[in-house]
C-alpha cells in the first residue's frame, strides 16, 4: 500500500507530479527566506537547494511524461471510479 500516491488501496492519494510540484514550491519558499543571508553557511545551503530544485524539476518532468504516456496509450485513469490500473496488477 502506498502512503502518498494514488493506488487501489489509497484512492485518495495524489499523483507523483502533484506532490513533487508542492515540494518544489516549499523549497523555493525556503530559498526566498535565506536569499539575503550572505554567510558562508547560508550560501552553501542555497547552492544545495538550487541543485535540489534542478533535480525536482527533472523528476516533475519525468512524472508528467509518464502520465501523458499512459493517457495517450490507455486513456484517462479510471482508478478514482474503481477501475483497473492502466498498467501493472491490481
Amino acid at each position: 500500500m502506498t502512503r502518498f500516491l494514488k493506488s487501489d488501496d489509497n484512492p485518495g492519494g495524489r499523483r507523483l507530479e502533484d506532490i513533487l510540484l508542492e515540494l518544489r514550491a516549499d523549497v523555493l519558499l525556503r530559498c526566498t527566506k535565506i536569499s539575503g543571508d550572505t554567510r558562508p553557511e547560508a550560501l552553501h545551503v542555497m547552492a544545495n537547494n538550487m541543485k535540489v530544485l534542478e533535480h525536482l524539476t527533472a523528476a516533475i518532468e519525468l512524472a508528467q511524461d509518464s502520465t501523458h504516456l499512459l493517457d495517450r496509450a490507455f486513456g484517462p485513469s479510471k482508478a478514482e471510479d474503481g477501475g483497473d490500473p492502466r498498467i501493472g496488477v491490481a
